[in-house]
């Protein structure tokens, strides 16, 4: 049959058929481990009963009321719940459709603050390089990652970068906390550089998501850019697209560290691909102001949908209820200690990182030195091809500004238990030891 559909690649893959857990199916019967959950989305596992039973009694209700038309009860409840997890003072939620459109959210309503607060310079953005932020223009302005950006650069406002804090490339221990004032003082030279008065926020993943593999910042690091953010009088944003909702141990990454945002931004888990749903969070200050200058000039069709946001609920019922972030932390540490083990038999494994069922690992062609696999054996796409042919979905990405560098994302559903974790070793082990003949690497065989 020809497809009329295209996305990013012309890769052909199986018909979906059915997923049910941490399950999918193809329609000949084959089944993989959903070990990326989709885009690190998946979070409370597929088909979830209690949450498809909420969508059914909102279908039977209502499936869509805007926004400036209605106010809706589902929606009114969500943003409640969400706000309860947030930190405190940060009590205004702005629904959206996606991780995109949450990054968009952000930077505007930050902007429109500076205008109604008679800071009409501050205008710049600052990120870090590499980062991923969205795919929309305003958000492709923050990103690093040369191949997604550059084609569009002539179409949007670059805005300015400072280096992520990649301790492991560069040789220093991310556990020293002048490791991680090294990182955080790139932000403070930066908005000198470009002029303070011209800088209207820093925006962070707080532990990385595809364009650095789940990269974990160094001790200190996330402390010190809210102190520098505070002496500018600089918004800080945290980009928990992928963090948020308890993949990293805690229900929101900002828990880890004493280092209160002023905006979140938050999708991929929060309705867990039942349903595309995504926030921004807003410290109440900023929101009180841009609604009494006359209010926020933005907004989505779909902002607020009653069935995404009954969808939203209850997967929030759910992470609760059976106590997955908790999980995900427990978890978590079994997965990174088993994919830490693996660099005893893979010498090619050069890191293991990240925080949670947040996790990463990255290839190297020496360990000693960082340096990547040749950049022609295209690691990142062909290891992730074995293992899905071996029946293990993983996520990729190139680590130094998508243009060389191999790493793999491993973040199964927050449902995952011990033995589905074996399971996962069991299929990547015998992808890696295909990987490594196909292009003769070494293997520590007696490990």
């Amino acid at each position: 049959m020809v497809s009329h559909l295209f996305y990013q690649t012309g890769t052909k893959r199986p018909t979906l058929a059915e997923a049910r857990g941490i399950y999918m199916w193809d329609v000949d019967g084959r089944r993989y481990l959903d070990g990326s959950s989709g885009a690190m989305v998946c979070n409370i596992g597929h088909s979830n009963p209690n949450v498809l039973d909420a969508m059914r009694r909102q279908m039977e209700k209502s499936t869509f009321g805007y926004r400036l038309h209605f106010e809706t009860e589902p929606s009114e409840q969500l943003a409640a719940k969400v706000a309860g997890h947030a930190p405190k003072g940060l009590e205004k939620v702005f629904f959206v459709s996606g991780g995109s459109e949450a990054v968009e959210s952000a930077i505007k309503i930050a902007r429109q603050y500076a205008v109604v607060t008679g800071q009409e310079k501050r205008w710049k953005v600052i990120s870090r390089l590499p980062s991923y932020h969205g795919c929309t223009l305003g958000a492709l302005a923050l990103t690093g990652y040369a191949p997604l950006t550059d084609p569009f650069m002539p179409m949007f406002r670059n805005m300015p970068k400072i280096q992520a804090p990649t301790a492991y490339l560069d040789g220093l221990d991310m556990h020293d906390p002048a490791t991680g004032l090294h990182y955080a003082n790139l932000l403070e030279a930066k908005i000198l550089e470009e002029g303070p008065e011209s800088i209207l926020a820093f925006i962070v993943e707080p532990v990385g998501g595809a364009s650095t593999g789940a990269l974990v910042p160094p001790k200190g690091y996330m402390e010190r850019i809210r102190e520098i953010c505070d002496q500018y009088g600089i918004l800080l944003i945290y980009d928990e697209v992928m963090t948020g909702g308890g993949r990293t141990g805690k229900f929101f990454a900002v828990d880890h560290w004493e280092a209160r945002p002023d905006i979140i931004t938050f999708s991929k888990g929060f309705a867990a691909g039942y349903s595309p749903l995504g926030a921004m969070i807003v410290d109440e200050p900023i929101v009180d102001a841009v609604i009494q200058s006359g209010g926020f000039l933005h907004g989505f069709t779909y902002a607020g949908n009653p069935l995404a946001c009954s969808a939203g609920v209850a997967v929030l019922e759910e992470i609760e209820a059976q106590n997955m972030v908790s999980n995900a932390a427990q978890m978590g540490d079994v997965l990174k200690s088993e994919l830490t083990r693996l660099m005893d038999r893979y010498p090619f494994i050069g890191d293991v990182r990240g925080q949670g069922l947040l996790l990463a690992f990255e290839m190297v062609s020496d360990r000693g030195t960082m340096a990547p696999l040749p950049k022609e054996h295209n690691a990142y796409l062909r290891l992730v091809d074995i293992a899905y042919a071996n029946g293990l979905i993983i996520y990729s990405r190139r680590t130094r500004n998508g243009l060389e560098g191999d790493h793999f994302l491993v973040c199964p559903p927050m449902i995952i238990n011990r033995e589905q974790i074996g399971q996962i070793i069991d299929m990547l082990s015998a992808s890696l030891d295909q990987f490594a003949a196909e292009f003769n690497l070494p293997i520590e065989h007696n490990k």
